[in-house]
């Protein structure tokens, strides 16, 4: 079973998430901040992560840059109501897959994740 990493402070769209990913059948760890995130990360082998890039603590492109020293092969994916291009572009630079600007549509998520585990793989 695949498994998927979710860094998200907003509880609203990680129940949705959440909801959509065990559904199609993932295994999901959750994070409500990046430095909950990365405490994940180190303790767990993890196939995706997916991000929001405005996070407590640890942002969004730490913990990329910190799941990609660890794993360069690891996919990701960004969700975020983010439109500073500066940010995407950076968040790009590091390594990220995809990224999914809020709010999204579940089957649209679910495409995403399904084609970037298939590209890792």
């Amino acid at each position: 079973m695949k498994r998927i990493l979710v860094v998200e402070d907003n509880p609203m769209i990680v129940k949705s998430l959440e909801f959509k990913l065990r559904q199609e059948g993932y295994e999901v760890l959750v994070a409500q901040d990046g430095r909950q995130g990365v405490e994940l990360m180190e303790n767990n082998e993890i196939d995706l992560l997916l991000t929001d890039l405005m996070l407590p603590f640890v942002n969004g492109l730490q913990l990329i840059e910190q799941a990609k020293q660890k794993d360069p092969d690891l996919p990701i994916i960004v969700l975020s109501t983010s439109k500073q291009e500066n940010i995407i572009m950076d968040a790009f630079n590091l390594g990220v897959e995809d990224f999914i600007t809020k709010p999204f549509n579940p089957n649209e998520l679910s495409l995403r994740v399904k084609r970037s585990l298939r590209n890792a793989d």
